[in-house]
């Protein structure tokens, strides 16, 4: 397992971000965020980009994102959609073992409520329900992962020591 990537998967405010980094630290592994490849390929922040080319054309440059990366010794946080995109399972299986951090849709509330990180995906009034519609859309995409890991908590490097357990051979 030492030779391939884990790529965390999860809701938007589950902490692939944050639990990646502190992951990756703990590790001794390389950090990647697809978010940030992006934003550094197309030149300005995800929401930017979302409401620009809009969420198909996001989802392309993601994929190719992917497509980009090697595997190896590193932590690769995603995007909350990137499961949504078939060919991204293929990417992600070429790249190492997936990680679902598991949370519940009231923590991600909890969350997201003091986030100052826009959600182009949660951009409307009632953007709890929202957030709750694409869990159960996307619950079943998850599942898919190689690990399930339930979110202990909200401190990333308790979280991150507890998950490096779970990864190691």
């Amino acid at each position: 397992m030492s030779e391939t990537s884990w790529i965390l998967i999860g809701m938007m405010g589950a902490g692939k971000t944050s639990v990646g980094r502190e992951l990756a630290k703990v590790s001794g592994r390389e950090f990647q965020d697809t978010d940030r490849l992006l934003e550094y390929r197309l030149g300005r922040p995800v929401s930017g980009i979302f409401q620009t080319y809009g969420e198909p054309t996001f989802r392309q440059h993601e994929t190719s994102i992917l497509e980009s990366l090697h595997p190896g010794r590193f932590v690769v946080s995603t995007g909350g959609g990137i499961v949504t995109v078939e060919a991204n399972w293929a990417e992600m299986d070429r790249l190492g073992t997936t990680v679902f951090l598991r949370v519940t849709p009231e923590r991600l509330i909890e969350r997201l409520k003091v986030s100052r990180k826009r959600r182009p995906l949660l951009e409307t009034d009632n953007w709890e329900d929202r957030l709750r519609e694409l869990y159960q859309a996307r619950m079943p995409l998850y599942e898919r992962a190689d690990i399930i890991f339930d979110v202990p908590g909200n401190h990333s490097d308790e979280i991150a020591a507890k998950l490096y357990k779970v990864l190691q051979p």
